[in-house]
């Protein structure tokens, strides 16, 4: 992992003064940083019945669509209020400044399915323990097998929000 750590590009101030931004796009535009990305994931979850990938928008979606295909799955996309068209179930949670929704279709979860949840990168946790709040709120029937993300932000502690559900990053910073 650390040919791949070296690939992700530190942008300074952005998207706001004092923060050091982790930009994936480079990754991303590496086939093989990229492909190896994806397989250690498919390898870490190929034995654990994973049924859905869970991505959470946006660059979420990347991921959860590239292991959805390597493990055979399907995927569920958690968006932001108004873009999915169907019915849906929605939370908000508490930004640092405001708040935030999240929304999943109603029908994306079948009884006794088991779910990845996965994002790009966990930095304070707040997007990803309102997405968990989502799925066990509304879908009781459903279990969240581990929550699974390209970068973790150790110094910002998102884990601590991630209360019972299993973690793994594949980069720590």
């Amino acid at each position: 992992m650390e040919a791949v750590k070296q690939i992700i590009r530190d942008v300074p101030d952005f998207p706001k003064e004092g923060i050091i931004f982790k930009d994936i796009t480079p990754l991303l535009a590496d086939p093989v940083a990229f492909q190896k990305s994806i397989n250690t994931l498919k390898d870490r979850y190929t034995d654990k019945r994973v049924d859905v990938v869970v991505g959470v928008e946006a660059r979420g979606f990347i991921f959860a669509s590239a292991l959805a295909y390597a493990l055979g799955t399907g995927v569920v996309m958690v968006r932001k209020p108004g873009k999915l068209p169907y019915k849906t179930f929605q939370e908000t949670y508490s930004l640092e400044y405001g708040t935030d929704t999240a929304e999943v279709h109603q029908d994306a979860f079948r009884s006794g399915q088991n779910i990845l949840v996965i994002d790009d990168v966990l930095a304070t946790g707040g997007t990803l323990a309102a997405t968990l709040d989502l799925i066990q709120k509304n879908f009781k029937d459903v279990k969240v097998v581990e929550t699974a993300f390209l970068i973790e932000l150790d110094f910002l502690k998102g884990r601590e929000k991630l209360k019972n559900t299993p973690v793994y990053s594949m980069i720590h910073y």
